[in-house]
């Protein structure tokens, strides 16, 4: 494994063209010194993978390619010209484009509608809006892709993968072929397994035009089966660039985060559970569930595995009684509580997980005003003792309790909102995608306490998307197929491969 070192300031590439070069970024927010010269060369017709862990500076970086933020010193040229970063009113460059993690759309509205907010309405010789027209290149732009939908329907009715193709066929709308620069931040973080390959075969088509695309991901599986090149970023600065053929998932792991990267490979699962069942659940039934049935001991991390669509999803809602929408199946708790007792980690963060304009503080106790009470009035001395303590128990970046959480990166805001779930002190925990979009070093943290917690009597039901979370975890996995549980698998079965197969209806040989 030797690493392309990030080429001396006004060197040029031994590979040509280059896309985007970037020299000496650097951006202070207050005391705090979060990027300290970050030198990038993305190259024309390539896919260049961009890693680092929570708080690398890694969305700093995006952010200031986009113009949310200005640069305290950069040089940026795209494409041979030169790009202002040093101040947000400062229009980026036309070849420079992004789609975001977010993918800042309005699911209200239609495909022909969210084109048209990010580039403006065609209009006729009236001056009124030419819908004909607008309708036309919308369809052009999807057929880019060869994406193929009603384009008047709400976005909302049409599934995550055609919302990124959208996203990212608006991104591109207007861009001369075989050129620029596409920034895909976080793209499959949403995304179900299933689809992503799809996603992969859009973002291929793109490289394949000659254009350059710096992908951005916390998946280190997307970084081989898709880049051509990465650069890790770690403190502040890009400390290495690979070859991707010329590197492995566990060093580029530890060039990421150090010792945290072979961290999650060494979480141990919590200890056998003991036979005391907590709660058992009988004819779970919702949009998908058809009648599941399951039981959780006491100390157990309980995994249910399936396709987004099977069933599986709704299980850790229906647990903690949180399921919308016409349901039924009963769930009871031995020691005579109720589901709704029963805190959520919930799938999808920015949605259900945290409330943006609060600070870190009230996200975290908000749930449990009486941990931070001292008689009837809430004591902020309290509130702050609950906080710093859990901060530090979860490795919290963050620039202070009384910060807004918005301003903290995926992974923080996850370690807050399974926090609060813990501060309550609960016997069971459900979990939906508990690492979705977080990088590796939060994840061995989230491994890690959730196994403690395990150990010190903490039941636990979780869903997720990732085998990997499943096989960190739990030592008991229930399969779920077309809104049943199909499968069981105990100690030793509970693999990758066997969890796939067992997805996908496959007989083991």
């Amino acid at each position: 494994m030797t690493p392309t070192t990030p080429p001396a300031r006004g060197a040029d590439p031994a590979d040509a063209p280059v896309a985007l070069r970037l020299r000496g970024l650097t951006k202070t927010f207050g005391a705090a010194r979060v990027l300290r010269g970050v030198d990038l060369d993305v190259r024309a017709g390539e896919v260049h993978a961009f890693i680092g862990a929570n708080g690398s500076g890694k969305s700093t970086t995006i952010k200031v390619l986009a113009g949310y933020h200005d640069a305290d010193e950069a040089r940026c040229e795209v494409a041979g010209e030169e790009v202002p970063l040093t101040s947000r009113a400062a229009k980026r460059h036309d070849g420079l484009r992004f789609v975001h993690q977010d993918l800042g759309q309005v699911p209200e509205l239609s495909a022909v509608d969210n084109i048209a907010l990010a580039h403006g309405y065609r209009r006729n010789r009236l001056g009124g809006i030419d819908w004909r027209a607008q309708r036309e290149l919308t369809r052009r732009a999807l057929e880019r892709f060869g994406t193929r939908v009603d384009i008047d329907l709400p976005l909302a009715t049409h599934s995550a993968v055609v919302r990124t193709e959208l996203a990212i066929s608006a991104a591109m709308h207007g861009w001369e072929p075989g050129s620029g620069v596409l920034v895909l931040d976080e793209p499959t973080a949403m995304l179900p397994p299933a689809q992503v390959e799809r996603l992969f075969d859009v973002v291929r088509s793109v490289r394949d035009s000659g254009a350059a695309v710096l992908y951005v991901s916390h998946r280190l599986d997307e970084i081989f089966a898709l880049a051509d090149r990465v650069s890790v970023i770690r403190a502040g600065a890009v400390v290495a660039t690979y070859d991707v053929a010329d590197v492995t998932a566990d060093e580029l792991a530890d060039v990421m985060v150090g010792e945290q990267g072979a961290a999650v490979r060494d979480v141990q699962k919590a200890a056998t559970a003991s036979e005391e069942v907590v709660l058992r659940a009988t004819g779970l039934t919702g949009r998908t569930m058809r009648g599941i049935d399951l039981e959780l001991r006491r100390g157990e991390v309980l995994g249910v595995a399936g396709l987004v669509g099977s069933g599986s999803e709704e299980v850790p809602y229906a647990v903690a009684g949180r399921l919308t929408g016409p349901h039924g199946g009963t769930v009871v708790l031995t020691d005579g509580g109720r589901a709704a007792d029963i805190p959520l980690v919930p799938g999808n963060r920015i949605a259900e997980g945290v409330f943006l304009e609060a600070s870190v503080a009230e996200n975290l106790t908000v749930s449990s005003l009486s941990t931070v009470r001292r008689g009837p009035r809430l004591s902020a001395r309290r509130e702050r003792s609950v906080v710093r303590d859990w901060i530090q128990r979860l490795g919290i970046s963050a620039p202070g309790a009384d910060a807004p959480i918005s301003t903290l990166s995926g992974g923080n805001q996850q370690k807050v909102v399974l926090a609060r779930c813990l501060n309550r002190s609960p016997r069971i925990l459900a979990m939906s995608e508990p690492t979705a979009g977080v990088d590796i070093a939060t994840r061995a943290r989230i491994y890690d306490l959730v196994a403690r917690e395990a150990a010190a009597g903490l039941s636990v039901v979780v869903t997720s998307s990732d085998p990997q979370d499943l096989v960190a975890l739990c030592s008991r996995v229930l399969v779920v197929r077309d809104g049943r549980v199909v499968a069981e698998l105990v100690g030793d079965e509970v693999t990758e491969t066997v969890i796939v197969r067992a997805i996908e209806g496959i007989r083991a040989a």
